[in-house]
């Protein structure tokens, strides 16, 4: 509980805003608000739900809920989690931990025999950097149609039409990053 106070100082401070500022935003006075930010009190969860929300930040990321899997950064083989599969076969795994300030969500993407993308990572903003792992994929990307073969990359704007397709017998392998919102 005691960290909570340094970490609302410090989003606080990342957003160069004053603690006289935040008091008034959140309903609470200056004296409070510093004696919460020393660990000298502890708010309410009403005022934390405000002060999260004053700082455009979550209440589980000011009492630290994410910390541990920023302290480890590796996801291994075993932990890597299935998202969800479309109507072709092609399933969609995350590749990394969940933390709301990254800058990038990582994606590995299975095919099957003529499974394609459609449904999956619709809602994507940003850029996007993918790389064949294996299979042979045709990739469309704004009217044009690429043959990606195990080793090559495309890199675009999510927001231009595309679509992939894995065009071997074999399964594929393909990663896919795209930048978060934003950055």
């Amino acid at each position: 509980m005691k960290r909570i106070g340094e970490r609302i100082k410090r989003k606080r401070e990342q957003l160069n805003l004053q603690l006289n500022d935040l008091a008034k935003k959140v309903g609470v006075s200056s004296s409070a608000l510093s004696q919460i930010e020393k660990s000298k009190a502890f708010p309410s969860i009403v005022t934390l739900k405000s002060i999260a929300d004053s700082l455009n930040t979550t209440v589980g990321e000011l009492i630290g809920e994410n910390e541990s899997l920023m302290n480890n950064p590796v996801v291994r083989k075993e932990d890597i989690k299935f998202i969800e599969e479309n109507n072709t076969g092609t399933k969609i795994y995350f590749l990394s931990h969940h933390d709301l300030n990254k800058q990038m969500d990582t994606y590995l993407i299975r095919f099957v025999y003529n499974s394609d993308i459609e449904g999956l990572l619709n809602n994507q903003n940003g850029q996007v950097f993918c790389h064949v792992l294996s299979g042979e994929i045709e990739f469309y990307l704004e009217n044009q149609h690429y043959y990606l073969h195990a080793g090559d990359t495309i890199y675009f704007n999510s927001k231009h039409p595309h679509s992939a397709r894995n065009i071997t017998e074999a399964a594929g392998e393909m990663i896919w990053v795209n930048s978060v919102s934003g950055f």
